[in-house]
């Protein structure tokens, strides 16, 4: 326990700038031509103009309040009615309504943007801040993998357990991915590999699971279950952590995983 990080996640991983650059080049020709209402103090005039000669441009106004298409938010109406954001992009009246409804039309009018392309970049950093946690764990994988690797351990990443008639036998219907593989002449880890920097149930149900599948994996010759974990998120679940560690003999952080490297050498 007193080894465990506060984080996994380096400098290079809190935005994906990449992406966003793809996200912002995919409707720029959109933003583009939406500035023509950056400075409009008629606005549902210049919403009409910009919508007789390409209404299309209207269906990124999303974007501009962090708001994605997929993801279908919703709003209500002052008459209690609830739209979809998509919505009020299907006539220039209904544009303008959102427009001055989000505050936009007052941002426009006042020049607070200057250019839609550089503020929607902005927008887009936001928006994939939220994606880190899902990013978490393939961080986690990615540290583990680059350990290894440093160590000169061949191993094999996201590998189902399909590839095992052994284990299949012994899982059953579960249809289970290991994040990685490890095969020696002796014997073959599966590996489970996960960062927890805060606490809840999700923590309880990975140890109660992991406790579960070990003894089954590790009762067939020749294959054992590895499970690296770290993070501060285990303090508060330490009592499962605890339990874990009667049905899994082999768990390791990212502290002391070279006592497992040193075994597998």
């Amino acid at each position: 326990m007193k080894p465990l990080k506060e984080t996994h996640f380096s400098l290079k991983d809190y935005v994906d700038f990449p992406k966003v650059a793809a996200n912002v080049e995919a409707i720029s020709i959109k933003l583009n031509q939406l500035n023509y209402l950056i400075g409009q103090e008629d606005m549902a005039a210049a919403v009409k103009r910009l919508w007789n000669e390409n209404p299309k441009v209207f269906s990124v106004l999303d974007v501009l309040i962090a708001v994605r298409a997929k993801d279908k938010k919703k709003a209500i109406d002052a008459y209690g009615n609830i739209h979809l954001v998509s919505d009020y992009f299907t006539s220039p009246e209904q544009v303008t309504v959102f427009l001055n409804e989000t505050g936009l039309t007052e941002v426009f009018q006042k020049k607070q943007i200057k250019n839609l392309v550089d503020y929607v970049f902005g927008v887009e950093v936001g928006l994939d801040s939220n994606a880190r946690k899902n990013r978490g764990g393939h961080i986690m994988e990615g540290l583990v993998a680059n350990i290894l690797t440093l160590s000169g351990i061949p191993f094999e990443q996201e590998v189902y357990y399909t590839e095992f008639p052994e284990i299949v036998r012994a899982l059953g219907a579960d249809n289970k991915r290991f994040d990685f593989v490890i095969r020696t002449p002796q014997k073959t880890y599966l590996i489970e590999a996960n960062f927890y920097t805060g606490g809840g149930s999700k923590l309880n149900e990975v140890a109660r699971s992991y406790s579960e599948l070990a003894p089954k994996i590790n009762a067939v010759a020749g294959f054992e279950f590895v499970w690296i974990t770290d993070g501060i998120g285990w303090e508060s679940a330490r009592n499962k952590l605890e339990e874990a560690f009667a049905h899994i003999p082999s768990v390791y952080n990212l502290s002391n995983i070279n006592t497992f490297i040193e075994k597998l050498k």
